[in-house]
Parts: C-alpha cells; sequence; structure tokens
C-alpha cells in the first residue's frame, strides 16, 4: 500500500498539532527543535513507498527517532543480527549508518531528518522482511498462488521499543513465532560457526562401502566428518590442536569402525533422510562431505521458506504436505497431530507448490488417465501389446463420455479419446481421494503399491500425492469437518465414483522445503528433488 497520502494528510496539520498540544507520545528526550520537526515533516511529504514510514512518525507525534548515538548504536546492533535469519545486515545499511549519523549531525536539519527517515525506512525493511520475506515468492515459485500476507507486527509496540533502545526487540516481534522457525535460526547459529573453523579432511571416494567392523585409515577421516557434524565423542580433544583434526579415538583405534560409530552414521543419516543403515555408502560419503557453507545457504533458504509458509502453518485445523521431506501432516481441531508418509511428483514430474482447501473425497474411485501420462505411459504400452487394455481394466472413452470399442481404434492416431480405469484393487487411485479446487488437477489419495512407502527416496509419483494411511487420514476429515458418513460402510457398498462433500472445508498446503525440523526438533537436510534452491538463493543475495 502506498503511505504517499497518509503523509500528506499528517504533513498539513503537525506544525499546528505540534503547537497546541505536544507530541502525541512522549519521548524520553526533550523534543526536537522545531526547525528540526519541520524539515521531517518537508522530507515525508515527498517520500513515497510501501513501508509504513508515515504512521511510524504519527504514533511519535512527528518527533525524529534516530538524533541520539545510542538509539543509532542499538538499531545497528539489531540489523548486525540479522546473519542468524539468513539475511544481509547491509541491505539495511547497517554498515554505514553509525557514519551517516555523525556526518548528519554535522549539517543542517534537512539533513538529519532525511538520516532520520533513512534510518527508519532500514528498520521497517528489516521488521517486513522478517515477517513475510525479503523475497515475493511469486519471482521464483512461478505456482505460487497466494498474494503475500499483511505485516504480522504491531507498528506501536515496534516505536515503544525503539524509544526504550531496545531496537532487537522490535525485530522480534516481526519474527515468525513457530517453533520450526526457531530451530532452523538455531542450526543456521550453529552451522555458521562451524563455517568460521578450520578445514577437516574429506571421505575419498570408495570402490566399497565403509561399513561396521572395517578397519582402515578412512574410518579415522569418517570419525572427523562426523565430529565436525556434530559428534564430538568420536574423537579425543587435543588441547594443543584444532580439536577436530589429527586428533586420536578415546581408549580405542580410531581406524576401527566400532558399534558407537555405527551409531553415529545412524544419527547422520537421520538428520539427512538417508537410508539409515550404519553403512558410508556413495550418498552417505557426499552428505559427509558437503561443504558448511552449503548447508548455511540451504538453511537461509528454506528460513525465507518458512517466512512465506506462516501464515498457512498457524490455522487450525490444517493439512500441509512436506514435498521434499515425503511427508503429510494434519492438525486437527482439537489440537491433535497427525502425520504419515508420501509419495510425490518425481523431477520430471513435479508435485506444484499449492494453497487450497478440502472440499470432498471420492470412494471407490475411477481414473480417467491424464493426457500426459496417456501420451507418454500408456499409449507406447498399448501399442506393443493389445490386451494391455483388458488386463489393466481400462476403458476406452470418447469426450462426450460415450465407452468405445478398443479395437475400433488406431492406436498410431487415436484421436479424440479417453481412457479410464475402472474401480477396484489394481487402480492407481486405490479406494479414496482426498480432493481440493486447483488449477494442476492435483489431489491426495490411495495407492495398492503400498511398497513404496517404505524407501527413503519417494519423488516416484507423476505429480499427485500418494498418502500411507490414507483411509485413515480420509476418517478423520470426515469426522473433523462434522460428516456423519462412516468411509469403511461407503467403500464396502462397492458403488463406484461416490463423490462425499465435507460439511465444512479444511485448508490444505503443499510445500517444499529442503531443510525442516523433524518431530524431534533435529533440522532435516533433504535432496534438493526439484532444483529450486539456486534461484532463491540468488534472489535473496540481490539487493
Amino acid at each position: 500500500m502506498n503511505d504517499h497520502q497518509p503523509l500528506r494528510r499528517w504533513a498539513i496539520g503537525a506544525a499546528l498539532c505540534l503547537a497546541l498540544s505536544g507530541p502525541i507520545m512522549a519521548d524520553a528526550n526533550e523534543p526536537a527543535s522545531a526547525a528540526l520537526q519541520q524539515a521531517l515533516a518537508q522530507h515525508l511529504q515527498h517520500h513515497e513507498g510501501s513501508l509504513p514510514i508515515a504512521s511510524f512518525y504519527e504514533l511519535r507525534g512527528g518527533q525524529p527517532a534516530w538524533q541520539e548515538l545510542q538509539r543509532v548504536q542499538s538499531l545497528v546492533s539489531a540489523l548486525n543480527t540479522l546473519p542468524d535469519d539468513g539475511l544481509t545486515p547491509d541491505d539495511y545499511q547497517a554498515s554505514s549508518l553509525l557514519s551517516d549519523f555523525q556526518q548528519s549531525q554535522q549539517l543542517d536539519d534537512r539533513a538529519k531528518a532525511n538520516f532520520d527517515v533513512r534510518a527508519t525506512r532500514a528498520l521497517l525493511l528489516a521488521l517486513d522482511h522478517l515477517s513475510i520475506g525479503k523475497v515475493d515468492p511469486k519471482r521464483v515459485e512461478p505456482n505460487w498462488d497466494l498474494q503475500r500476507p499483511e505485516r504480522r507486527y504491531a507498528l506501536p509496540r515496534v516505536v515503544q521499543a525503539v524509544e526504550e533502545g531496545r531496537v532487537e526487540q522490535a525485530l522480534s516481534l516481526a519474527r515468525p513465532n513457530m517453533a520450526a522457525y526457531a530451530q532452523l535460526r538455531e542450526a543456521l547459529v550453529h552451522y555458521r560457526r562451524l563455517a568460521d573453523q578450520m578445514s577437516v579432511p574429506y571421505l575419498p571416494r570408495r570402490d566399497e562401502s565403509l561399513r561396521p567392523g572395517d578397519i582402515d585409515d578412512d574410518v579415522q577421516t569418517l570419525r572427523q566428518r562426523l565430529t565436525l557434524w556434530g559428534e564430538p565423542h568420536l574423537l579425543a580433544a587435543d588441547s594443543s590442536a584444532y580439536p577436530m583434526v589429527d586428533v586420536q579415538a578415546s581408549g580405542a583405534d580410531p581406524r576401527s569402525f566400532d558399534r558407537e560409530l555405527a551409531q553415529a552414521v545412524m544419527r547422520f543419516q537421520r538428520r539427512h533422510q538417508l537410508q539409515e543403515d550404519g553403512v558410508v555408502g556413495e550418498r552417505t560419503r557426499l552428505a559427509l562431505n558437503m561443504p558448511v557453507s552449503a548447508r548455511v545457504n540451504q538453511l537461509r533458504i528454506n528460513l525465507e521458506r518458512a517466512r512465506w509458509i506462516r501464515p498457512s502453518l498457524e490455522r487450525t485445523p490444517n493439512v500441509w504436505v512436506d514435498i521434499a521431506g515425503y511427508r503429510l501432516h494434519y492438525t486437527r481441531p482439537n489440537g491433535q497431530h497427525w502425520d504419515t508418509r508420501v509419495v510425490v511428483g518425481s523431477p520430471s514430474r513435479e508435485t506444484p507448490i499449492i494453497h487450497s482447501s478440502i472440499s470432498h473425497l471420492t470412494v471407490n474411485p475411477s481414473w480417467t488417465i491424464p493426457p500426459t501420462i496417456m501420451r507418454e505411459d500408456v499409449l507406447p504400452r498399448i501399442r506393443q501389446d493389445e490386451q494391455y487394455l483388458a488386463r489393466q481394466n481400462i476403458q476406452v472413452v470418447s469426450l462426450s463420455g460415450e465407452t468405445l470399442d478398443a479395437s475400433t481404434i488406431d492406436w498410431q492416431r487415436p484421436g479424440g479419446v479417453m481412457l479410464r480405469q475402472v474401480a477396484g484393487s489394481s487402480n492407481p487411485l486405490g479406494r479414496v481421494v482426498v480432493r481440493f479446487p486447483n488449477n494442476d488437477m492435483i489431489y491426495l489419495h490411495d495407492t495398492p503399491a503400498r511398497g513404496l512407502f517404505q524407501r527413503e527416496h519417494r519423488a516416484l509419483s507423476s505429480g499427485c500425492v500418494r498418502v500411507e494411511g490414507v483411509t485413515e487420514f480420509a476418517q478423520l476429515l470426515l469426522q473433523d469437518s462434522g460428516s456423519r458418513y462412516q468411509l469403511d460402510t461407503l467403500i464396502a457398498n462397492g458403488r463406484s465414483d461416490q463423490n462425499v462433500n465435507l460439511p465444512n472445508r479444511i485448508p490444505v498446503a503443499l510445500h517444499y522445503l529442503t531443510a525442516w525440523p523433524n518431530g524431534q526438533g533435529d533440522v532435516v537436510f533433504r535432496e534438493d528433488i526439484y532444483h529450486r534452491d539456486a534461484a532463491l538463493l540468488a534472489a535473496l543475495e540481490a539487493v
């Protein structure tokens, strides 16, 4: 919102208001001179922008905010904490504010007023970025379907914190008040410290995996890498040397892959979404060798995403799919949490980011094969095997819905036909589909291929989301939305394509996060399966 008009209205009456009634909000210091207040009012008349600068000064009764060294120092100190949020202090002039302040104090009232507004703008810009994100999601996520949310902090409390010289508290008002955000922030602080430490040897490529029971020089390097990543008990510190390098294992051969080391490997694998087997294969080796700076950037990227998605996670009830984490989370109306594993779209058929509301279920669904799957997957099989359709219980249907004889179709040029697989145990949608309006024809559904949920990496579908335990999930949705239907009864009656509306829609969101805390509070690093991180990092680093 442009605050130019409020500025004009305020500036017209500012001098009279100040003369007759004094400042609206008392300041701890003496009011500024009338000449400085007038210079500030004149400067604000010509200021335009989306930040609530006019409102900030209205709350202060037209008084400048940054004409004392101690207060400017408090602002700079607060801005210099922003790296812990993945933001860059110099985006908010942190390195130049003190010198600019000192210079302005040697100049006229216009220069002082100009500095005051620039300092306020720096603070409010930082508050905006902490509250709703620095980057507009639509710049880097073409399918983003929400407007940017309103600011989530109270400006009067910000003004109060400034007047009390506690600018860092003002920043805390804008940060997402979510446990996950705090955990990501703590992890970033930790990894930034690691990045400042001395280097640790990399684990070399091997023809064979390192396994429990092995005795090898590479095992000592493995101990050093794991110590870097938070397993300090694997090495006995040498007080005369850097504690992660060239130290001897306590009471044991450091070249021996013992049980304690295997448990440490499994903990590392759990934090990096790897198969938790204690064996150091190629995927685990690459994760161990990841530069600390890369993890720092990954945390910065996902702190920004956390700022974007805060509104959708704060609602109760809500369903959200953690795409890169392969999980669905449901917060029920009573506050209870239910979660499960999911299978999401492959890198060639990505599951999009979506914000919507669950509207209805389809029980015993048939499956109309989407055009892309029909063209790329099904038609080649039909051309090779004329019995494929019969074995899969797939009907050929005209665009008007009439069932056609498959033998009469030229499958080299099938024209305007659709393929529909009837309901049943082999139907890819299983027994129930959870539906919500969206432009991508995406839904949550059952599957007969339940073995896929046992895999660590589950980016395997054609875009829709397969949900483990979906019948339990669907019954919870019915119950929590006020429906009297029982899912078991609906499935048992065998009727195809039964649509059951939820009396009250339940919000649903599909989010993409490559680092996020698990249920135990440990931040888990995920594979960037859709290669979206680089674009967001570049946007974060742009001025």
